[in-house]
């Protein structure tokens, strides 16, 4: 079959498509769909027993929030990069202030602790626990996110997947913190925020088979059967 036949057909069996909404409100819905299934998973493994505690903390709610608005406004990139015409180098910059705020909160934890405890408080370790719980507490937004980005233009597939797993991985993390008991600042720097860089990367370099411009023929395909 030639284009321009493909075309001609097309348009011929063209039914009204709906836009998608904005970037904010996708976000909006992302999150209504992805925060209670962090809250069911949260109750299921019980809240860490110091909760209150870390709740109180000035620097635990400085964490929070900054991984939580790194989660919002990765998502708010991750759909802006499937819109035509839409900027997506500003959208780029929009996680890194509160990713650099995750960041330098954790890394003056790194302080305090080499403070409070010499070489102690620098140890690391290898806890592999973190990422089962990681996993468990992301899979599902994960799953929305991507189930959502397939339904927009996949223009910069790696760009957007990495988004989208910065902002999954930052979720996941925020909801961990309330129910895995902490450790050393170093230990979360390197396993909590090194696993979401990780993820945010491994994305990335997927983003090519996972969204992808359909084929002509499913095209064809799904404006025949409307």
């Amino acid at each position: 079959m030639d284009t321009d036949s493909l075309i001609h057909r097309i348009a011929a069996n063209a039914a009204p498509v709906r836009p998608l909404t904005t970037p904010w409100r996708r976000t909006g819905i992302w999150l209504a769909m992805a925060l209670p299934y962090v809250v069911f998973v949260t109750i299921l493994m019980s809240p860490r027993p110091d909760l209150a505690m870390q709740l109180a903390d000035p620097r635990f709610q400085v964490e929070q929030v900054a991984a939580l608005a790194t989660a919002i406004l990765a998502a708010v990139a991750a759909f802006t990069c499937t819109v035509p015409g839409r900027s997506r180098t500003t959208n780029y910059v929009l996680p890194i202030l509160p990713l650099s705020i995750w960041f330098a909160s954790l890394g003056y934890g790194c302080l305090q602790d080499w403070r409070a405890l010499g070489p102690e408080g620098l140890r690391l370790r290898v806890d592999w626990d973190c990422l089962p719980a990681a996993a468990l507490v992301g899979i599902v937004p994960a799953i929305v996110m991507v189930t959502m980005l397939r339904r927009g233009a996949p223009l910069f597939p790696r760009a957007t997947l990495a988004m989208a797993g910065l902002a999954v991985g930052a979720l996941a993390q925020a909801g961990m913190q309330v129910y895995h008991v902490g450790d050393i600042s170093l230990m979360v720097l390197i396993w909590h925020l090194g696993s979401v860089a990780a993820l945010a990367a491994i994305a990335g370099s997927i983003g090519r088979r996972v969204l992808r411009w359909p084929s002509p023929a499913a095209v064809l395909r799904r404006s025949t059967s409307g």
